[in-house]
């Protein structure tokens, strides 16, 4: 028998809008404004589901099933097979959120474009339709039934949703890695910003997300480096493979609430050039925090937030100052600097784990001319924090859900 431990399967990374990516069409220039518009509704969208204990939503006027929010921005893309014989499909992945779905041939409803031909299921001999009556169409907390193959229906923020039948398929991870009967949407209306990814793979803690669906294979256990800039790769491991490297750090997972899907975590602190900025404890307890692979820019308490700010303009007094860029209120010209030295940012979390950010993930580069402090404040200290995916940059970081723990490694990647 072989334990759960024992196994590994990597995926690579890539940025969705990087020269590697099988999404980019027309390399046109990225609009920064747009994507992090959308960052902030992710945002929003996060806060609303951990304030509230429902998600009093109510569907879109398109979607003819109660709709459960999430929202979804998603920076980074894995390729993965479905069906037999397998047909390549780009996801974005996404710890936010739980359920895996992509597009599906008749698109009954409607489909946006993407990148791979859209998955036909009639054309795959271990595709099969979930029933209503089966634990797993309850599991959805929303769903319907179209005589009696289940639905599902998830709406991400304003714009984005699918609506499909919650079927079971053969899922390739690697030529040798297949998990047979594996639970997803195949999505007949679906709308949104995707960009060109067919659909989205949940890694959220949820009963029906991809780490609870391959508990038995790889023990709730994955990892991901993310590049630190588009034109390097990542990677996405699922499974332990003899356990972490040493040099991973581990920090306690947490629930920000009871019945929350979201990846908890405590910061208790942060230090710019080695010091330790004065923040009281509270300020960071009060909201609390998760740590979410699709959240762009890491959203701080407003108190932190202007610790930081403060103690790092005085550390870039010598440097030029450009206009802000919402949401960022401090930003440099570099465009006539041959090079930078940059203030290192520590963030240290519950377990004596200290991360310093690689420089990619402190600066946000809208071009040489403004380039800015990649942070925003929330709204008020007792708002959720989270911790985004540019600090995130770099790091091998490891989700031991099993064992309740997360776990920070340096140089994971380039």
């Amino acid at each position: 028998m072989i334990l759960a431990s024992s196994r590994k399967s990597t995926l690579e990374v890539i940025h969705k809008h990087g020269p590697c990516s099988p999404l980019v069409q027309d390399h046109n220039p990225l609009n920064h404004t747009e994507v992090l518009l959308q960052d902030e509704s992710r945002v929003k969208w996060i806060q609303s589901r951990s304030s509230n204990s429902s998600n009093g939503l109510k569907a879109s006027a398109a979607a003819s099933l109660p709709a459960k929010s999430d929202i979804t921005a998603g920076d980074y893309v894995v390729t993965i097979g479905l069906g037999t014989p397998k047909k390549d499909l780009t996801l974005i992945f996404d710890t936010g959120s739980y359920l895996t779905w992509t597009q599906c041939e008749p698109c009954v409803g409607s489909c946006y474009t993407q990148s791979e031909p859209i998955f036909n299921p009639s054309q795959s001999s271990s595709y099969a339709n979930i029933s209503c009556a089966s634990t797993s169409c309850s599991q959805l907390g929303v769903s319907g039934c179209s005589g009696s193959t289940c639905l599902y229906s998830i709406k991400y923020g304003d714009q984005s949703f699918s609506i499909g039948f919650f079927a079971t398929e053969k899922l390739t991870i690697a030529p040798r890695e297949v998990i047979n009967k594996f639970e997803f949407g195949c999505g007949q209306n679906n709308q949104g910003l995707f960009g060109r990814a067919a659909g989205l793979i949940g890694l959220s803690d949820n009963s029906i997300s991809f780490v609870e669906q391959t508990a038995a294979k790889y023990g709730k256990y994955f990892s991901y480096c993310l590049p630190s800039s588009t034109s390097y790769t990542g990677h996405l491991t699922f499974g332990k493979d003899g356990g972490a490297p040493s040099s991973v750090s581990f920090t306690p997972l947490s629930k920000v609430r009871e019945d929350s899907e979201f990846y908890g975590i405590s910061i208790v602190g942060i230090s710019v050039d080695g010091n330790p900025l004065s923040i009281p404890s509270t300020v960071f307890s009060s909201g609390g925090a998760i740590i979410d692979s699709g959240t762009t820019v890491t959203q701080l308490p407003p108190t932190a937030y202007s610790a930081l700010r403060t103690a790092f303009r005085k550390a870039m007094a010598n440097y030029t100052s450009a206009p802000a860029f919402s949401p960022f209120d401090t930003c440099y010209d570099f465009s006539k600097e041959s090079t930078v030295v940059v203030p290192s940012i520590t963030f240290s979390f519950a377990g004596g784990v200290d991360a310093d950010l690689d420089p990619s993930g402190i600066f946000y580069v809208v071009k040489a001319s403004q380039v800015c402090l990649a942070f925003a404040p929330n709204r008020a200290d007792s708002n959720l924090g989270i911790y985004g995916n540019t600090q995130q940059k770099t790091f091998e970081v490891v989700y031991d859900v099993a064992g309740g723990k997360l776990g920070f490694g340096s140089n994971g990647c380039s």
